[in-house]
């Protein structure tokens, strides 16, 4: 999940994009409302779709579209983590410390029991926002997303720094390629037990030292990548693109299949921007979206076998709506979009980060949890409106403002560009 790219929202260009960045956080924000305000059609509905799984991919899928045309549009690494910092960390700082401050003042515990854990290895894990690779439960439940995210970004830089941003189509082909491979050798019992992919590293050196190279390594790779320098620049961003690989592939909170498959779906949306803008063929991008949907769907059915046919389903059923969903918005995507959907896409991110703690507010505090309740369900969700537009209008948008001003000044690195052009 990202915060919007600060293009205003009538821009028929990009519309649709921000359309389908508030439908999917809505999707999420009513998914884990129906356990507190519908629990009954939560029931009824587990066997049959899963809303959250659906919000999630689409936006992936957005990520993956708008992400690296963000980078090389800037010619810059530097600017581009200037940018990232500034559009994420400060509305994640100030909701992670609300979900805690529960805890600081003893009134509840943490999710997950990230209690366990040292406050060092708790507060630096989320500062990587990679805690759901370091095996470090996440403060709030949506918070994984974000490790995927961030994975996402340092890949991109990486392929930048060499000439292969381009590659996306291949690259999201390979990470389905072996998500399938992962899926056979478990299934052949190779990867299971003390050799699962799940948390390995963490399981066998410890969580603490894990976090710790990990922070050690994003220091030294992120502004080495941002270097004018190539030998640095191309070191940094390799020893980013690695670790990324590493921690989702063997440390992962969900199987190894899974999470290299939340990466290809990026790299899909990727190359569909690239077939857009002449890069790469349609042809080309059509192949790699049918692979990846292709390997989705095997994999997943796979996993969720023991689980049921209804499990099968819901998981399909979800992918299939995503895939749907992204290629309907992009086919729209020289319409206007009405403005509210626009409007709720700007202010998509506050209403992934607010309505968890909105709802645990709602669970823990005003008992409304464990009846239906559809009037509470209308209220929820306009006091989660009217929140997040507050929270985007005084701390996202302030702090865009922010980063832009800090980095206008930076002239553009004309060897990287060059460097871009020429690859």
């Amino acid at each position: 999940m990202i915060p919007a790219l600060g293009v205003s929202p009538a821009s028929s260009r990009l519309g649709w994009l921000d359309a389908l960045r508030g439908a999917a956080a809505l999707a999420v924000a009513l998914h884990h409302a129906s356990y507190v305000y519908l629990p009954d059609l939560r029931v009824r509905l587990a066997d049959r779709f899963d809303p959250g799984l659906f919000g999630v991919l689409v936006f992936f899928l957005v990520s993956g579209y708008i992400v690296p045309a963000s980078l090389e549009r800037r010619g810059s690494v530097r600017e581009f983590w200037f940018g990232r910092f500034f559009r994420i960390y400060p509305l994640l700082a100030v909701t992670c410390l609300l979900a805690v401050l529960p805890f600081l003042l003893g009134v509840l515990g943490l999710r997950a029991g990230l209690e366990r854990y040292s406050p060092a290895t708790a507060v630096l894990a989320h500062m990587t926002m990679l805690q759901d690779v370091l095996n470090v439960p996440n403060a709030m439940n949506v918070l994984w997303t974000l490790s995927y995210e961030m994975a996402f970004y340092l890949l991109v830089v990486a392929l930048f720094v060499v000439g292969g941003h381009r590659r996306s189509a291949p690259a999201a082909v390979v990470l389905t390629v072996v998500a399938l491979v992962a899926v056979a050798l478990t299934a052949c019992g190779l990867l299971t037990g003390a050799y699962a992919p799940a948390a390995l590293l963490s399981r066998t050196a410890g969580t603490g030292p894990v976090v710790a190279v990990t922070v050690a390594a994003l220091a030294v790779a992120i502004p080495a990548a941002s270097s004018r320098r190539s030998a640095p620049r191309v070191a940094g961003g390799l020893l980013g693109g690695l670790l990324a690989l590493a921690l989702v592939a063997v440390n992962g909170r969900v199987g190894a299949w899974e999470g290299l498959l939340m990466l290809a779906a990026m790299f899909t949306g990727t190359a569909v921007h690239r077939a857009e803008h002449g890069q790469i063929s349609r042809r080309a991008a059509g192949a790699t979206g049918a692979a990846v949907l292709t390997g989705a769907l095997a994999a997943g059915t796979w996993n969720a076998a023991p689980y049921g046919r209804n499990a099968q389903l819901v998981w399909c059923g979800a992918v299939l709506a995503a895939a749907a969903t992204f290629a309907a918005g992009w086919r729209l995507r020289h319409r206007r979009f009405p403005a509210w959907t626009t409007g709720l896409g700007t202010i998509s991110f506050s209403v992934y980060l607010l309505h968890p703690l909105l709802l645990m507010a709602a669970a823990q505090f005003l008992g409304v949890s464990g009846r239906e309740d559809a009037v509470g369900l209308a209220f929820f969700l306009l006091v989660l409106i009217a929140a997040s537009w507050a929270s985007q209008r005084w701390i996202e948008a302030p702090a865009q403002r922010l980063g832009r001003r800090l980095t206008r000044p930076s002239p553009p690195d004309r060897r990287l560009e060059q460097h871009a052009l020429a690859s």
